[in-house]
């Protein structure tokens, strides 16, 4: 039910914003606006304002909206309104009316990263967790447990890193935009180590057209650090037969020195030999005194392939920082990551078109739903990121020159401002087929990913 609820007002919000802008820069221009429509199909509600000319409606079908106005092309118009009439207004003026239903989606988005930016939010401190052993963090020599103070990518400035979402954040632009990243760290291991100590991760090139899981894998940086603690043990299961406890601090398995909570998940997972759970003497900490205990996991299959398992939650909750900023910097900031996530849309769009990144990168509505479900468990400032970035994602899908989208009529509109003379209706019908035909295309694989993620 929050799923449904969580993603049915994402969608109202969304579209309401984009039409409200094309509606709000339609009236600014001098043009009659006979409905502004939230939905189609079956009215489920109208309003009409006394003395306005606009119709305000909801449809039944949520999935888009429609700002209706006069318009000579559309039907007839008495001599005395045709100066209300949009196609009768100079082009600059129709373009801005075109421009303003994507401008008023990253105005929104902008908006809501400001709200987050300047109310805060917790989020995992930029502790490294220990990396793959053979990823590029591992390679760089990366051990798990440094903390990163600083980032840039190539030749470019130093910039703080505040949480361990922010270098996330960057290493996928940087892996999109194929370039190198240096990183300054200190400590490590657990060791203190040094102050300062710079890093270079070679994502040039990295071998991986999806921005998902096993991307962050082969990098090694896949999560933020959380101390090698026992959680909740399951009665009759491999932990609870060998003695472990809950709040048990492993520092060794074998004669493995444990890190941090990833470590110790992936050391458990591969403790297998001929199909069964190989048993190990585990070195733990229990109320500040040292324990060895012998430890045998148990082997399951999981998805593709079989695992171990010891029963009990491994890992304990990573350190969190409290990111706030103040009114003018939020706001800037909201800015500034509207125009990334802006940026890394078109080129992760671009790297789709010419083969560079998979096409299992776009995501139709069963999966737009389920993120919107999640971030709104996780609360208000998480469904608030979540907004942004889908309106993000439709200002700037808008924004593409498809002939049915608003960017195709700015094209249009281009042309006309270059030649002199609109469209002719024969070329725009012609093009208006070839626009439907690649939206169907983008939409039939979309749902083709949702499908296949729900298998997954």
């Amino acid at each position: 039910m929050l799923t449904f609820v969580a993603f049915l007002t994402a969608l109202a919000l969304l579209i309401a914003v984009h039409e409200y802008g094309h509606y709000r820069m339609a009236v600014a221009c001098g043009v009659k606006v006979l409905r502004f429509s939230i939905g189609f199909g079956k009215t489920l509600w109208r309003w009409q304002p006394k003395g306005s000319p606009t119709e305000f409606v909801i449809g039944m079908l949520p999935f888009g909206g429609y700002v209706r106005m006069l318009d000579g092309r559309e039907a007839p118009v008495e001599d005395g309104e045709k100066h209300l009439a949009f196609d009768t207004k100079p082009l600059r003026a129709r373009a801005a009316i075109v421009a303003a239903g994507p401008a008023a989606n990253l105005l929104l988005a902008i908006l809501l990263y400001s709200i987050v930016n300047w109310t805060g939010t917790q989020l995992p401190a930029s502790v490294l967790a220990s990396p793959e052993p053979d990823s590029l963090a591992a390679k760089a020599g990366l051990v798990g447990g440094e903390r990163v103070l600083s980032v840039a990518a190539e030749d470019g400035d130093w910039a703080e890193v505040d949480s361990f979402e922010a270098l996330r954040w960057t290493l996928s632009r940087s892996v999109l935009e194929e370039q190198d990243v240096r990183l300054r760290v200190s400590g490590g291991g657990g060791s203190g180590g040094s102050e300062g100590q710079e890093v270079l991760l070679r994502l040039r090139g990295l071998a991986s057209r999806d921005v998902d899981a096993e991307l962050l894998r082969q990098i090694g940086l896949n999560g933020p650090f959380t101390l090698a603690l026992i959680g909740d043990v399951i009665s009759g299961q491999a932990a609870e037969r060998a003695g472990l406890q809950k709040g048990d601090l492993v520092q060794q398995v074998g004669s493995t020195r444990i890190i941090d909570g990833q470590q110790l998940r992936r050391i458990v997972r591969n403790s297998l030999q001929d199909g069964k759970g190989v048993a190990a003497e585990w070195t733990v900490v229990r109320a500040g005194r040292p324990l060895t205990l012998t430890v045998q996991p148990e082997a399951r299959d999981e998805g593709n392939g079989r695992v171990a398992r010891i029963g009990a939650m491994v890992g304990a909750a990573p350190e969190l920082v409290t990111v706030r900023y103040g009114l003018l910097d939020g706001f800037w900031r909201g800015a500034h990551r509207t125009w990334e996530v802006s940026s890394l849309t078109l080129s992760m769009i671009g790297k789709m078109l010419i083969g560079q990144a998979s096409l299992k990168n776009l995501s139709g509505p069963v999966t737009v739903a389920d993120y919107a479900g999640k971030s709104a468990s996780l609360g208000l400032t998480q469904y608030l990121l979540f907004l942004a970035l889908i309106s993000v994602s439709l200002g700037v899908l808008n924004l593409l020159p498809l002939p049915i989208l608003d960017g195709g009529h700015l094209m249009y509109y281009l042309w006309e401002g270059v030649t002199r003379r609109p469209v002719s209706e024969l070329w725009m019908a012609r093009l208006q087929r070839v626009g439907v035909a690649v939206l169907a295309l983008m939409t039939t694989v979309a749902l083709y990913n949702d499908i296949a993620r729900l298998f997954d």
